[in-house]
């Protein structure tokens, strides 16, 4: 190399690897892209999940689709109610209040046969007015969480009870709420929402404990609006020991799935502010003799029917029995709740309603709402062995002390709305009654009831499934 000339310059290859590196960067952008493209051109047309049983979203309203059921079967059940001439044939015709009917009749029969069991009017009811605020009624089933059955079960077999052949309820032939309760399980299961879900999201309402008596088995799967589980258990015929406490219990209601919904009550209901001086400690007016679980309200009878104190009255809700239950719960400090043909009854709601302390005696008693409201603030819960041994209640409520009773008494008052179904009469007092917490606690069992409809649809044919057990 000549003097004083430079050396020839380097040569850089540095743009080159550059320019490959972008290259490799586009062509992964590329491919990204194209598989992105191939997702949503070749995705199946139909999302695995339907639209209703999408992620559960607690803060929105549940979406209601009401079954097409005939008018026949809930509100033209009234019409055929009022037009009764005779009286019910279970009660004198003197204790019978819709017979002749009155007037101004009320939307529901005021009988106390049937009024308790009223849920089904004010359920159907809410969803035709726009006042409801825990649910949005759906047009298309498709869109909806769950679906209605506008059918007034209660009322149905009760006319029949009252009004149809002696003896022929739980027959077929001459039943005409059998002849009711087919056609709604034959519209209803043969309708493609049904099919859907096998029945899971559909909606009965069963306060009566022989509602639907000829189809439970056909509507198992659904979510039932119960009193209480009396009457729905079975034991598995399999074992064959007869001791009940090893037998697995089976049955078609589970806490799971179902909704414990209050009776409705058959008294007035009595501010705090009206309260006065209670002079009876504890008071139950109710008949004596019961079946099944209500056998501890005969023997409770005997333990504390010549106690001071303590007032244990027998009587039919008529007019006059109404009256003295009235005068009765309102006198005294404690209202005794024991079990009856069912774990419970009416009676609760009477007493709550008359902000007499619940003492309620029923070991397997269920109810309504709760974990939306604890019972304990204002009842007192007592087992049925304890229960019968002598003199143990009456010492245990007379040592609760004044301040607790007046604790329990405030708070009364304050859920008294919680089982109100009828809010009409002071939107002020209810607006947040019985029939908008049935609505949130069926809200509550949404996760629970999508689970079991995914679950149920990837079994295939000639599944055994396992008997179910109720666990508390």
């Amino acid at each position: 190399m000549r003097a004083g000339r430079p050396p020839p310059p380097a040569i850089k290859i540095w743009p080159a690897a550059a320019a490959m590196k972008r290259l490799a960067v586009l062509a992964s952008s590329i491919l990204l892209l194209l598989l992105s493209l191939s997702f949503f051109l070749f995705r199946p047309t139909s999302p695995p999940i339907l639209s209703s049983l999408q992620a559960f979203e607690p803060d929105r309203r549940l979406r209601v689709y009401v079954a097409d059921l005939p008018r026949a079967l809930n509100y033209g059940l009234l019409d055929r109610y009022w037009s009764l001439p005779a009286a019910d044939s279970r009660i004198p015709a003197s204790s019978d209040p819709d017979h002749p009917a009155p007037h101004n009749h009320p939307p529901y029969p005021e009988s106390p046969l049937i009024k308790q069991y009223s849920a089904e009017y004010w359920l159907l009811a809410s969803l035709h007015t726009a006042a409801t605020a825990a649910v949005r009624v759906v047009a298309d089933w498709r869109e909806a969480d769950v679906v209605f059955v506008p059918f007034f079960a209660t009322l149905s077999a009760e006319m029949e009870l009252g009004w149809g052949t002696k003896g022929a309820f739980r027959k077929k032939d001459g039943n005409e709420d059998y002849r009711r309760q087919r056609e709604v399980v034959d519209r209803v299961t043969a309708h493609p929402a049904w099919r859907r879900s096998g029945g899971r999201d559909h909606i009965f309402v069963l306060t009566d404990p022989v509602a639907m008596w000829h189809f439970r088995t056909e509507i198992a799967p659904a979510i039932l609006l119960v009193v209480d589980f009396g009457g729905w258990f079975k034991l598995d015929s399999k074992i064959t020991s007869r001791n009940s406490s090893y037998m697995i219990q089976h049955t078609q209601v589970s806490l799971l799935k179902d909704v414990i919904v209050p009776y409705t009550r058959l008294l007035p209901t009595l501010l705090l502010s009206e309260n006065k001086d209670r002079p009876t400690l504890l008071y139950f007016k109710g008949a004596k003799h019961r079946h099944r679980g209500g056998l501890v309200r005969e023997k409770l009878w005997d333990l504390l029917g010549n106690e001071p104190d303590i007032v244990m009255e027998e009587g039919f809700p008529n007019a006059t029995g109404r009256d003295q239950s009235i005068k009765g719960m309102r006198a005294s400090e404690f209202c005794l709740h024991p079990a009856g043909d069912t774990p419970t009854s009416c009676r609760l709601f009477d007493a709550i309603a008359s902000l007499c302390i619940p003492v309620i005696v029923s070991d397997e008693v269920e109810l309504p709402f709760e974990g939306m409201i604890d019972y304990t603030e204002f009842s007192i819960f007592v087992s049925v062995s304890n229960a019968m041994k002598p003199k143990w209640l009456t010492n245990y409520l007379k040592n609760i002390s004044k301040q607790q009773k007046d604790e329990f008494r405030r708070n009364l008052a304050h859920v008294q709305p919680i089982f109100e179904y009828d809010t009409s009469y002071s939107s002020s007092r209810a607006p947040d009654g019985a029939v908008n917490y049935i609505w949130k606690k069926i809200h509550q069992k949404l996760p629970m009831i999508q689970e079991a409809i995914i679950r149920g649809k990837r079994k295939p044919d000639g599944t055994s499934i396992p008997l179910r057990c109720h666990c508390t």
